[in-house]
């Protein structure tokens, strides 16, 4: 919290200027003096009340806007799922409304059981060759090939050749539950 105290000044500023607005109008048109409303936004002088909400007021912004940090960490860390011989690693934050993941697919002899679910799916193969059996089609994507289609219809993935596959994936919620199991 004291973090977001100390900021309150720099970020009064940066809305001051974003209005095109000087110091000294700024300061006439609440009634601070210019000497505390440059103390303030170089944090010289502790933001209060009595000085926030003219400010706030005048510029058309919330005080939390000014006490709340400007965005959270953006970095995903979720754990790696291992499951089925697949190595899923996730690339969204928990709850966000799109599913996206890193899939390392490793070569098999056998296509893996056919499955749907709700939704559809999109995904592009970074690494490796990708067997999709989608319905009766049978295919090989290759590095830089995309896919999207129906997740009603019938589909399976593995690598294709002795080496693993790299996709990145993207899902709906049932997409992702079927996926990883996970209860997202």
């Amino acid at each position: 919290m004291r973090d977001e105290l100390a900021e309150i000044g720099a970020r009064l500023r940066a809305v001051r200027r974003s209005r095109g607005l000087t110091l000294e109008e700024l300061s006439e048109r609440v009634g601070i003096s210019q000497s505390t409303l440059s103390r303030l936004e170089s944090g010289k002088r502790q933001a209060g009340l009595e000085l926030l909400l003219p400010l706030t007021r005048h510029l058309g912004v919330r005080i939390d806007d000014l006490v709340s940090p400007d965005s959270p960490d953006p970095r995903v860390r979720r754990p790696v799922i291992h499951r089925d011989g697949l190595v899923i690693a996730p690339l969204a934050p928990e709850g966000s409304p799109i599913h996206t993941y890193k899939i390392t697919y490793p070569p098999v002899r056998e296509l893996p059981e056919l499955r749907v679910h709700d939704g559809y799916e999109w995904l592009y193969v970074l690494t490796g060759r990708l067997r999709l059996r989608l319905g009766g089609q049978e295919l090989v994507l290759t590095r830089g090939e995309a896919a999207e289609f129906d997740t009603h219809v019938p589909h399976a993935m593995s690598a294709a050749g002795g080496k693993p596959a790299q996709v990145i994936s993207i899902f709906n919620d049932a997409g992702a539950r079927m996926h990883t199991h996970t209860t997202e």
